[in-house]
């Protein structure tokens, strides 16, 4: 199975895939091949990544790519999980790091829409996540709606707040 992570060498990416790659997230007698993708500023952490992984000789780790290439980074994938994305900074507004948010989540589900696997699954992370999620719905229309999730546990805990 192929899962691709954006955002892989960030902080909550490189505490996911070392999971992923352990069966943690499909099994522990399931083989991936980890799709890593992430900005060209963080192209070198992005190797310190995938260099640990190597390292690590996890049984079910079957290959890495680490890419800065969205069409790299999505071609073949089963399963991608969307952690990347802008975060928002320090008199930011919701409606900037959104705008940011759409270029990067067109680019991507283009990406996923032209060369995923035709049953991929998806899961975003990065916030606004339901916004996101939609972006991704609108721009890669052959990914299934029922194929694509996000986590809104954050705005629901803001809520209750």
């Amino acid at each position: 199975v192929r899962v691709l992570v954006t955002g892989a060498a960030g902080q909550i990416g490189y505490a996911l895939v070392p999971m992923i790659a352990r069966g943690v997230m499909l099994g522990t007698d399931q083989p991936v091949i980890l799709h890593m993708l992430d900005i060209p500023p963080a192209a070198e952490a992005l190797n310190g990544v995938e260099m640990e992984l190597v390292d690590a000789a996890f049984p079910l780790l079957k290959g890495v790519v680490a890419t800065t290439d969205a069409v790299e980074a999505c071609t073949g994938v089963n399963i991608a999980v969307m952690v990347g994305g802008f975060p928002r900074k320090e008199g930011m507004e919701r409606k900037d790091v959104m705008s940011k948010n759409v270029s990067i989540y067109k680019a991507q589900a283009s990406a996923l829409e032209q060369h995923a696997a035709p049953n991929c699954k998806v899961l975003v992370v990065a916030n606004p996540a339901n916004t996101n999620a939609l972006i991704l719905k609108e721009f890669a229309p052959s990914i299934p709606a029922k194929n694509i999730t996000c986590l809104t546990r954050l705005d629901h805990n803001r809520a209750l707040g």
